[in-house]
């Protein structure tokens, strides 16, 4: 169980590092498929902006994932889980005040999940 647990983790982790380096990569493409392409129309600052605030998200969270697995441990998932229960509150908040639809719920079933593991981790694995 927590072999399994620590690979679902470590796969996470590498997941957000691959979606941050979409960010770094090409912000225009990643911005079209999250709705926020309107960022990247702003030109350099939206760009610059979508490369340091959504990247830097992504690589931290996948950062500490991967830390918290390859060196067993726990406590460092606890970035990742407070990272993605702000924006699934963000996003809660959002669906409270905007109305939200069918698009937001994929998002965050995601981050619920996420969170879910990060905390199951964090009471699960070794602490180091």
């Amino acid at each position: 169980m927590v072999q399994v647990l620590r690979g679902v983790l470590g796969l996470i982790g590498a997941l957000a590092l691959l979606v941050a380096a979409k960010f770094w990569i090409d912000p225009l493409a990643i911005g079209h498929q999250l709705g926020v392409t309107h960022v990247v129309e702003m030109g350099a600052l939206g760009s610059a902006s979508m490369r340091a605030d959504f990247a830097g998200f992504f690589a931290a969270g996948g950062i500490f994932s991967l830390y918290a697995v390859i060196k067993g441990r726990a406590q460092w998932l606890m970035v990742p889980s407070i990272l993605l229960g702000l924006a699934l509150t963000g996003r809660l908040l959002s669906f409270a005040i905007d109305g939200g639809g069918q698009a937001e719920i994929g998002p965050m079933l995601v981050e619920a999940v996420g969170v879910a593991l990060s905390i199951t981790g964090l009471r699960t694995l070794p602490r180091g």
